[in-house]
């Protein structure tokens, strides 16, 4: 009886707890972030004569949330000012430029993944995001890679490619010498090992 008795208290206080808008905090979210000296982040694009033009941003931010459900995001941030063509003057001026990326409007490249299983990292997959360039924001696909090792993105990188449109966003100037399709290529590995 004097069981009961408790039960019923501590029933009364959760229903009085949910009812007043309280709940249990969420469990924290991991936030891991990405190794800027030991990850590379670039493109291709190709002109209408065959060549392929590669390009690299030099200057960028990321991280992989883990997430209370065990799912990841991976959130990236490229800056459009440092975008280069190495080698190559002319060309990274126009890739900073009003045609392309204008750097002076659109300072960031940002790619902002959707929930994902984290097995995608071993086994390969498509990792699916909101890609905004230029202020204009399409769901776009990366290709996650097979693993090359026993932990991706600490003892190799996690290589990942996405192929979108550059006239959708804006860049659809010199359709005459260079193609419309610009390929992403990600290199990422996290900053430190995982904690035992």
């Amino acid at each position: 009886m004097a069981l009961t008795a408790v039960f019923r208290r501590r029933l009364g206080v959760c229903v009085l707890a949910l009812a007043l808008g309280w709940a249990p905090p969420a469990p924290a979210q991991q936030q891991l972030a990405l190794d800027t000296v030991q990850s590379r982040f670039g493109f291709e694009i190709r002109t209408r004569f065959g060549q392929k033009i590669e390009g690299l941003f030099p200057r960028f931010e990321g991280e992989i949330v883990k997430l209370p459900d065990g799912r990841h995001q991976v959130r990236l941030r490229m800056f459009t000012s440092q975008v280069e063509i190495p080698g190559k003057p002319r060309y990274t001026a126009w890739m900073r430029g009003e045609d392309f990326f204008d750097v002076a409007r659109y300072p960031v490249v940002e790619f902002n993944s959707l929930p994902y299983a984290p097995e995608i990292v071993e086994r390969g997959g498509d990792l699916v995001g909101n890609l905004t360039i230029r202020g204009i924001t399409h769901v776009e696909t990366l290709r996650v890679m097979p693993a090359e090792c026993p932990r991706a993105g600490y003892d190799c990188d996690v290589i990942s490619r996405g192929t979108v449109l550059r006239g959708r966003y804006g860049m659809d100037n010199w359709q005459v010498a260079l193609g419309d399709r610009v390929t992403f290529v990600l290199h990422a590995r996290v900053a430190e090992a995982p904690r035992p």
